[in-house]
């Protein structure tokens, strides 16, 4: 752990996306929610787990008022990304909150009760439009590594909010990418993503894009020139079923 910022605190990582995860030292899986402010109005990317709860929402409040949260963004059905989406929802206690997930994550997600809408995303983007105008596209990227996986791409600040993407496992965690950053994402990708017949058309649409940084819910966020290396790396690497093969 290299970072000079304090991880006790919320961090920027633009002027209105904030890093509110949770380091844990015996760990090499750190998991990375995100609060997006845009005027009076907030958006939770993957709250988290129930054991982080405290510490997340800690950093939630240190931010905004929770009430300010409009939209909570669940990229996939994992414990780790919504595992607290029932507590969090009554902490934000406003009876027009959304969660956004797609149809197939929708199915999984909705057995903690949850009682706020659910904006559901099919296999095509969808995008949602904030009180300011602001736009967010969600863009389906099936099976990598949940079936109703979903990026959340905010065009305003050409920024990827990547969920289990571009994710890494790494023991000298930076929030920040450094040095051998590529080994933490390729170690990541062949445990949990099935195959690059899934990772390939994904990072070919990704290519297509005007990405200025991607914020992934595990490893470090990429910015500058290694979101192109990261997009290229991923491209070409062989995971899952590949690496059965003979």
């Amino acid at each position: 752990m290299k970072m000079g910022s304090d991880i006790n605190d919320a961090i920027a990582v633009t002027r209105d996306s904030y890093w509110i995860g949770f380091f844990e030292d015996t760990s090499k899986l750190h998991c990375n929610p995100y609060l997006l402010l845009d005027d009076e109005e907030a958006v939770f990317f993957d709250p988290g787990s129930i054991p982080d709860f405290p510490v997340i929402m800690r950093k939630v409040i240190d931010l905004t008022n929770p009430n300010m949260i409009s939209t909570i963004v669940a990229s996939h059905q994992d414990p780790d990304v919504s595992g607290n989406l029932a507590v969090v929802e009554d902490v934000i206690a406003r009876e027009d909150l959304k969660i956004v997930a797609h149809l197939n994550t929708c199915r999984l997600i909705q057995h903690q009760d949850l009682k706020s809408e659910l904006f559901r995303v099919t296999d095509d983007t969808a995008s949602l439009e904030l009180a300011s105008g602001r736009k967010l596209e969600f863009i389906p990227v099936p099976f990598l590594h949940s079936p109703g996986a979903i990026v959340t791409y905010d065009p305003k600040t050409k920024t990827l909010f990547s969920g289990d993407l571009f994710g890494g496992l790494i023991a000298d965690w930076d929030l920040f990418a450094e040095g051998e950053y590529l080994e933490g994402i390729k170690v990541f990708h062949q445990t949990y993503m099935p195959c690059n017949a899934f990772l390939r058309p994904a990072m070919e649409r990704f290519e297509a894009m005007e990405i200025h940084r991607i914020l992934p819910q595990h490893g470090s966020v990429l910015e500058g020139d290694r979101v192109k290396e990261a997009i290229a790396f991923l491209k070409d690497l062989p995971c899952g079923n590949d690496l059965t093969k003979a």
